[in-house]
């Protein structure tokens, strides 16, 4: 009889912001990714295309995000990934309902283009940044959800461009 293993962690890539920008760098670090999640502010349906060829996508529209294709996209969704619920806005006041008493574990968003990681209510909020053109003085940058087989969350911010 073979030996049981736990299953492989799941790799989760949470990107925001391209604005119609999909840097080699970004491209490289969703490569080999279980699913993406894109927090918004994507510019064109190209992008998603591209994306979506590479892992299961889960997006939002976001506040720079226009016409027909975008109109088909949610403001806030909900996707259960390895038993892990993740709530997906693109600006976090437009965020509805109660992340925690919803079992939703990480809510991701994007909008400020300024990477960030914080724990409420035992939730993890998660802005990856902007991964497309810079602002101001900000990085370029996206994260990676790992939910262990035991369901443990980490998440790793990295500057794709320095």
């Amino acid at each position: 009889m073979p030996a049981k293993y736990p299953p492989r962690p799941l790799r989760v890539a949470l990107v925001s912001d391209t604005h119609n920008l999909l840097r080699p760098e970004l491209l490289a670090f969703v490569e080999g990714a279980d699913a993406i999640v894109h927090a918004g502010d994507i510019c064109d349906q190209q992008v998603l295309d591209t994306l979506a060829a590479i892992a299961p996508l889960t997006a939002v529209r976001g506040n720079n995000d226009r016409g027909a294709w975008a109109d088909a996209l949610p403001v806030q969704t909900t996707v259960a990934l390895a038993g892990v619920r993740l709530a997906v806005v693109h600006e976090l006041p437009d965020l509805q309902g109660d992340p925690a008493g919803e079992g939703i574990a990480v809510v991701v968003s994007g909008h400020s283009h300024k990477p960030a990681l914080e724990t409420r209510d035992g939730v993890l909020y998660v802005n990856p940044g902007s991964a497309g053109p810079r602002r101001f003085k900000l990085p370029i940058s996206a994260a990676m959800l790992t939910i262990a087989s035991d369901g443990a969350l980490d998440v790793e911010h990295v500057n794709l461009v320095e």
